[in-house]
């Protein structure tokens, strides 16, 4: 292993998002500077995503398109309805949800009983030249995806 790599632990993540959420948009105009993950159990990327490492977004089902750089990354676990009602509505503008309260109710009802969230700022996102990857050996339903390099898997 070279020297160089020794010290480049950088990681490249692809997040595949839900379309008719709509926030691959949002990311690009800077109305959407937090990406949050829910979950009942400690799943990708938990503990494997830093400051400093890329996350490539794409749609369910469509290319990736957007590049960010990963700013502070904070996980938080034993939640339970009350303090994921509260996280949910402290940062809804900053994950790109709005202050929409029957919207934000909607996303409660789908996140009350998780267990732990992680919340990664958004840095430096940028429009790329869109491209699809090969997921086989993620499985088909994944919706997070690590890699070394992104290279390893674009099509």
């Amino acid at each position: 292993m070279s020297q160089g790599k020794l010290f480049n632990n950088q990681r490249d993540h692809v997040a595949i998002m839900t379309p008719i959420w709509g926030l691959i948009p949002k990311i690009i105009k800077g109305e959407k500077i937090v990406e949050s993950r829910w979950y009942m159990n400690k799943t990708a990327p938990w503990d494997n995503i830093f400051a400093g490492d890329r996350i490539y977004f794409k749609d369910s089902g469509g290319p990736i398109t957007v590049r960010a750089e990963v700013g502070r990354v904070r996980q938080l676990e034993n939640l339970n309805p009350n303090k994921v009602k509260d996280l949910l509505y402290r940062i809804a503008k900053d994950d790109g949800l709005g202050r929409n309260k029957k919207v934000l109710d909607g996303f409660y009802e789908r996140f009350r009983d998780k267990k732990y969230v992680i919340l990664i700022e958004l840095k430096n996102p940028i429009e790329i030249d869109q491209f699809e990857i090969n997921k086989s050996g993620f499985g088909a339903m994944t919706a997070w995806i690590t890699v070394n390099d992104i290279s390893k898997i674009k099509k």
